[in-house]
């Protein structure tokens, strides 16, 4: 899964560089053949129940269902370049549906487990408790983009409630993890060594909703009508907006306690993985709130404007289904030729009471301007 959201997120950044796509492509390759590698020889060791036993182990669980869902994305994000778009979205499809299988039986099984078999020290909660619930996130985020592509009716909503569903699992859970997570901060001697960068996976699963909403606000229009389309992209930019400046609180305290860790030294192990997977996270969270407003605050860095369009739907080339919904009751007045000038037309009117704004055209004008001259 840190292999497939490297690929992922890098799909997603402004620059339209041929290098950085094949680049992702490979990093895609290079994640799916590590899935299929990793899964087959795990199957055979058959110590799904030994590691369900394990208070710490179980908690891992959770990240075969992530994986399968990063490497889906990356199919149908990239793949389709190599094998096409159907065989891409069969791929994904597959890959989807049973990730979110298996990442619904964690979210459920692995607390269970913690409730009735398991037993733990006050202190002993740490990031990875956050690894069997955040995978409905990671289906909510990467099922929007299936959404353009299921058949129009009840089965695109359906899906589309299915991933705002799996969106609210995955987020009261995490946040529960979390304050428990905080209390052992407070209340207990900070974590040492390799259970350090195990906190970055908060990050992780703060900026995951982000990218969900931003993902699902995008897939909306094309499965509920206008007003709940609308509603759906308020609670992106609003409900984003407020997870991620949590997700910043989460990413001081985790870099802070990081820093601090280096110090006295921060031996290598498997746990470093909660170094990858999170900051990925965050890129797509940050770009999804790039796209939706605009603000120079999330357009610094490489997180631009068009930042998480390929990877949430934005984009033309990643889903023209949609795009071409959401376009279809607008005129467009513009010239198609490469380079032509935009004339706006028609009147714009208050929300209110529909009453035309006076000096509107001039001030459309002046928008017009200002974003080409940028």
């Amino acid at each position: 899964m840190g292999t497939g959201i490297v690929a992922d997120a890098a799909v997603t950044l402004p620059w339209s560089y041929a290098w950085l796509r094949n680049a992702a492509t490979v990093v895609w390759l290079g994640a799916a053949l590590l899935l299929v590698l990793l899964a087959v020889g795990y199957l055979r060791q058959r110590t799904v129940r030994s590691h369900a036993a394990d208070p710490v182990t179980a908690q891992f669980l959770g990240a075969p269902s992530m994986a399968l869902l990063t490497v889906g994305a990356g199919a149908l994000l990239l793949g389709r370049r190599l094998i096409g778009l159907q065989a891409a979205l069969c791929v994904d499809w597959v890959l989807w549906s049973s990730g979110t299988a298996l990442g619904l039986v964690t979210a459920c099984a692995v607390p269970y487990l913690m409730v009735t078999r398991h037993r733990f020290a006050p202190g002993a909660a740490f990031g990875g408790w956050l690894m069997p619930v955040v995978p409905p996130m990671v289906s909510a985020a990467t099922g929007a983009l299936l959404v353009p592509y299921a058949p129009a009716g009840q089965v695109r909503l359906a899906l589309l409630l299915s991933c705002y569903a799996m969106l609210g699992l995955g987020l009261i859970a995490t946040l529960l993890v979390l304050s428990m997570i905080y209390g052992r901060l407070v209340h207990h001697d900070a974590p040492t060594g390799t259970v350090v960068p195990t906190v970055w996976i908060g990050l992780g699963a703060l900026s995951q909703s982000v990218t969900a909403l931003g993902a699902l606000a995008v897939a909306a229009p094309s499965a509920l009508p206008a007003p709940y389309a609308r509603g759906s992209a308020v609670f992106a930019l609003l409900g984003g907006l407020v997870m991620w400046g949590f997700g910043m609180l989460w990413l001081a305290l985790a870099a802070g306690l990081t820093a601090r860790t280096i110090r006295h030294g921060l031996p290598f192990a498997p746990t470093w993985w909660s170094f990858i997977f999170p900051v990925g996270a965050c890129v797509t969270a940050t770009g999804a709130l790039a796209a939706q407003t605009g603000s120079t605050l999330h357009l610094g860095g490489h997180p631009a404007l068009r930042a998480a369009r390929p990877g949430l739907g934005g984009g033309g080339r990643t889903f023209p289904a949609a795009r071409r919904e959401e376009r279809a009751p607008v005129e467009d007045n513009r010239d198609p030729r490469p380079g032509a000038a935009t004339v706006l037309g028609g009147t714009l009117t208050t929300c209110g009471d529909g009453r035309p704004v006076a000096g509107a055209r001039d001030l459309a004008g002046d928008a017009v301007r200002e974003v080409c001259r940028h």
